[in-house]
């Protein structure tokens, strides 16, 4: 089977991006930089692309030009193990980006993230509708997830 490899668009920030992805996931490197030469459309030397590992997952930045921008209609989504790490990484993608809502946000180049607790999709397929319609209310008034809070709304006492 083929491997599946998400290419990034970015203007001239390809290899910045770059670094600073591995610089905030661990296991993560930057394994190949390509430049443009003198039949480009850049300036020779120009980088155009850079091939990644982001805790194994490969990705291709490429410095495309200003034609296209991120937009939300895709994300990559972050399954963290407990809070600090919603927060290690909420924090470091945020910096400089923006935060959104319901554990989404916009890092500074644009690229769209969610940032989610593991528990989290336990409680939005809950048995219980109850129960389920609260993870979810109390899902959609955060921005970045707190998963003892969503946990509180989930068990509060509604009657």
């Amino acid at each position: 089977m083929p491997r599946i490899v998400p290419n990034l668009w970015f203007d001239t920030q390809a290899l910045e991006a770059a670094q600073h992805y591995v610089a905030v996931f661990p296991n993560s490197r930057i394994t190949d930089v390509s430049h443009y030469s003198d039949d480009g459309p850049r300036p020779a030397g120009t980088v155009l692309t850079v091939d990644l590992e982001l805790d194994g997952q490969r990705f291709t930045a490429i410095n495309g030009g200003p034609e296209y921008t991120f937009n939300e209609a895709i994300s990559l989504l972050i399954e963290c193990a407990d809070q600090a790490e919603v927060d290690h990484y909420w924090s470091a993608l945020t910096e400089g980006g923006e935060e959104v809502q319901c554990g989404w946000l916009k890092d500074r180049y644009g690229l769209s993230w969610q940032v989610v607790p593991a528990g989290l999709a336990a409680l939005l397929t809950d048995p219980d509708e109850g129960r389920r319609g609260r993870a979810m209310k109390a899902m959609f008034g955060m921005k970045k997830l707190d998963l003892a809070a969503l946990e509180a709304a989930v068990d509060a006492n509604t009657m």
